[in-house]
């Protein structure tokens, strides 16, 4: 069945639950704003969900029904190709790539990336009447950051680590300090760990792949996801309980399906595309406990909800460590990031083009799908355009409201035009309209392959799989030159949010 197709058919389904009722007697913050739930899950590829990618081999039908009862974004990008800019992009609505992190990621002992004085999409909300909460994979870095002592020691780990998500914007933190597969292993309640990590555990070999290190008796890699689900439900149901006049915030940020490839028992089969594809089946699980604890509490129809991920799939170990074959077919006929091409890492669309579903009823028409071009990085001039908040100048200089394009109206503020890519080994790329500027002659990252020539020129509406370089033609010369330009003036200026 055609994507379009599925998403019709869905959409009458919706249409008829709406009709009958499902959503009715819904309480209402006191405020008027919705509550918004933003799960973000861990290196899941635009081809993962069967809702975006026909030929999917993982059955996703939690997050296929959020896609009927919501919205689409077929052209939406995280702010970098791997993590940790990824998320600072995220919470602050300025690309990471302006901070000290200029490549690569952080580790389980980085400190603080994001300074105590910057609005987050915590802090702005949080003024404006949102109780708010971080569940999961935080990977941004913990307490005030120096560069003569740019790294935790263990013993931190014993103390009260701050500053953190509480400093920036979170009334609650629960979660672990960077990936599932980076040491520590411990678990981190609002800034001090439920239990010191007094022993060590060896390295794994792929596809439970994790790294040796220090590790807490009460952590299991296995029982991270599931409970991140627990907590994130809880945090609904306490919230009910105690401040139902209040909109609440809740970043859940999934552990998974980032290696280590851990499912659980009853998710083992289910998917056609090997320990990967049933880890992904386990994350459209967490999904529907979320959509199920908000059809119980009455929420749903008062509930922004967003699906994303932080960037493309890591297709490196997809066949290697499933069916123990290379070549065709090694990854079994599955492609996680759909016809986009490259994965995690890279500067071509696999490594940024991302599954982005949002649902918000009453408000967003069923059934739809968006071709603009949004950015993760857009999360704060959407939340600040929610409340009616106009953002100062030293805040989200990367942001751009896309709340117009779910509530299916012309934008009156700025609208974002272009976008710039950055991968994992600090390579620049930019979109604008159908035209891509990379400046690099290869994939920024864990790809291989290139071009002859020292930079790249893609038509992305002719050759969505990046296949065609139309750098050296003389005949798209002034495009280059062009993108060139803004690409440069965007990095210069240190803003691209007008002023």
């Amino acid at each position: 069945m055609r994507r379009r197709d599925f998403l019709k058919k869905s959409a009458w389904l919706t249409g008829s639950f709406l009709l009958g009722g499902g959503w009715s007697g819904c309480r209402r913050p006191v405020s008027g704003f919705p509550h918004i739930i933003f799960i973000m899950a861990d290196d899941m590829g635009y081809g993962d969900l069967s809702c975006l990618n026909p030929e999917s081999r993982i059955p996703t039908p939690q997050m296929d029904r959020l896609a009927a009862e919501g919205v689409v974004f077929t052209d939406a990008h995280s702010g970098s190709s791997v993590c940790t800019p990824t998320r600072y992009g995220l919470l602050t609505g300025r690309y990471s790539w302006r901070t000290r992190l200029k490549k690569g990621v952080l580790n389980g002992y980085s400190r603080c990336l994001i300074e105590t004085d910057r609005l987050t999409v915590a802090s702005l909300l949080k003024k404006h009447g949102y109780h708010t909460a971080c569940i999961g994979k935080w990977h941004l870095g913990l307490t005030e950051y120096s560069p003569e002592r740019p790294n935790l020691t263990l013993d931190e780990f014993t103390r009260p680590l701050r500053p953190g998500p509480n400093e920036l914007g979170f009334d609650y933190w629960f979660g672990i300090p960077a990936s599932l597969d980076m040491a520590p292993y411990v678990y981190i309640r609002n800034g001090v760990v439920t239990a010191p990590p007094t022993g060590r555990i060896e390295a794994s070999p792929y596809p439970a792949f994790y790294r040796r290190g220090p590790i807490a008796p009460d952590f299991r890699h296995e029982e991270v996801l599931p409970r991140l689900a627990e907590e994130a439900v809880q945090f609904i149901r306490r919230h009910q309980r105690s401040t139902p006049e209040r909109p609440f915030f809740l970043y859940l940020a999934l552990t998974a399906p980032h290696t280590p490839w851990v499912p659980l028992p009853a998710f083992r089969g289910r998917s056609r595309a090997g320990l990967y594809g049933d880890f992904v089946t386990q994350v459209d699980d967490v999904v529907g406990r979320l959509l199920r604890v908000l059809d119980e509490e009455r929420l749903a129809g008062q509930t922004l909800v967003i699906l994303t991920s932080d960037n493309g799939a890591d297709e490196r170990f997809i066949g290697d460590y499933n069916n123990g074959v290379s070549g065709p077919g090694a990854n079994f006929g599955h492609e996680a990031n759909y016809i986009y091409r490259g994965q995690k890492s890279d500067i071509w669309d696999g490594g940024h083009r991302i599954p982005f579903i949002a649902r918000w009823p009453g408000v967003i028409r069923a059934g739809r799908q968006c071709s603009k071009l949004v950015c993760l990085t857009d999360l704060l001039a959407t939340c600040a355009e929610l409340v009616g908040a106009q953002l100062p100048e030293n805040a989200g200089e990367d942001s751009f409201s896309f709340l117009p394009y779910l509530q299916g109206r012309k934008p009156s503020g700025p609208v974002r035009e272009a976008v710039v890519h950055h991968s994992i080994d600090g390579s620049f790329a930019l979109r604008r309209g159908r035209w891509k500027y990379i400046a690099t002659p290869g994939s920024g990252g864990w790809s291989k392959g290139g071009d002859k020539w020292p930079a790249q020129l893609y038509d992305m509406k002719a050759d969505l799989s990046e296949r065609r370089n139309l750098y050296g033609d003389p005949a798209y010369q002034e495009i280059v030159e062009e993108l060139k330009a803004l690409l440069r003036r965007c990095q210069e200026q240190g803003f691209t949010r007008p002023r």
